[in-house]
């Protein structure tokens, strides 16, 4: 998963007249099952409900059914029991410790450096939040993936549709747990979070054993004179730092940063929201040119050799694949630093 700041926006994907009128002509003479209108009852995402219906009469020897049906936000939606053919927006971190590589992803998710190597082979399907309808058409999915529930018109009529909205899943364990039920992938899914469980364990265990439990937390990001603060479900090392490793952000703040999950800090107040430690986002600063800067010089974590800069390419996303990874290499700056 990937968090672009301030890019929650509602976008909607351009999809020709033309195009439409070929997909309408080419539904209707397949006689595929219209796609499921938005519906109005909650999502259960955290633990789809699904029911399995045969295609084929039934006979003394039942077949395996080729199709379930899956409770979404946008009403019951019927999809293939084993995809092979998924287009995936969002949730590519959880799908690939699954097995599961999709055919079509977006530009920018197949740059992601945790697992940019396992995308190899799979096609561009345009911009991140407005990919393009007819690439995806063009690769004959038979499942689509998104957290874009404004796509949702455009990409049902291509292939079924499964929205997770943004901040649902909120951990691994949620999106793993998800994915390995909606995919009919649950052992992989259980056997990969119980070796992710055991080494953010080891992780946290060297943490806990170098940093007293009462030091403080900041996830930070310095763009453009412009220094934001964020929670623990929002990049940026939020997860690894707040979640992973068990640490909080500075009393004072603290409700108001996981209520909110980022903000945007003017000068005056940075001091307020930095902790004994700071994760700071920068890609263009160093250390060194914090600790040269008057404002961020002033800082104890800065004085005190506490701040730990990286670049976007390796912050922003926050995918379980991500996060272990992140998880690690931020437990071992905290632990060689001692």
């Amino acid at each position: 998963m990937l968090d672009l700041h301030k890019s929650r926006r509602s976008r909607r994907l351009s999809f020709p007249i033309s195009l439409l009128l070929t997909l309408t002509l080419i539904l209707s003479a397949c006689g595929n099952t219209a796609p499921a209108a938005e519906g109005t009852g909650s999502n259960t995402t955290n633990a789809p409900e699904t029911s399995e219906t045969p295609t084929a009469a039934e006979s003394s020897t039942p077949e395996a059914p080729a199709t379930k049906t899956v409770k979404t936000m946008n009403g019951d939606i019927e999809i293939p029991v084993l995809p092979k053919r998924i287009v995936a927006e969002e949730y590519i971190g959880s799908l690939i410790p699954l097995g599961t590589i999709p055919v079509g992803a977006p530009g920018l998710t197949l740059q992601n450096m945790y697992f940019q190597e396992a995308l190899q082979d799979v096609t561009d399907t345009g911009t991140y939040g407005k990919m393009n309808a007819e690439k995806i058409f063009a690769l004959d999915p038979d499942l689509i993936i998104t957290g874009n529930n404004d796509s949702y018109p455009t990409l049902s009529k291509i292939a079924p549709t499964i929205v997770v909205p943004y901040g649902e899943l909120k951990n691994a364990h949620e999106e793993l747990t998800y994915f390995g039920q909606l995919l009919g992938k649950e052992k992989e899914a259980a056997d990969w979070l119980a070796e992710y469980d055991k080494r953010i364990a080891s992780a946290k265990a060297k943490v806990d054993k170098a940093i007293p439990a009462e030091a403080t937390f900041s996830i930070m990001e310095n763009a453009d004179k412009t220094t934001y603060v964020y929670g623990d479900n929002f990049g940026r090392g939020g997860q690894p730092i707040y979640q992973a490793l068990g640490r909080k952000p500075p009393a004072e703040v603290a409700d108001e940063i996981m209520e909110k999950q980022w903000a945007e800090l003017s000068a005056e107040v940075i001091s307020k929201y930095a902790g004994d430690y700071i994760i700071l986002t920068s890609n263009t600063r160093t250390v060194e040119s914090f600790k040269s800067d008057p404002l961020w010089g002033s800082l104890p974590a800065v004085k005190n050799d506490r701040l730990y800069v990286w670049k976007e390419e390796r912050s922003w996303y926050y995918d379980p694949l991500a996060v272990l990874s992140q998880t690690e290499e931020l437990a071992d700056w905290l632990t060689k630093s001692k």
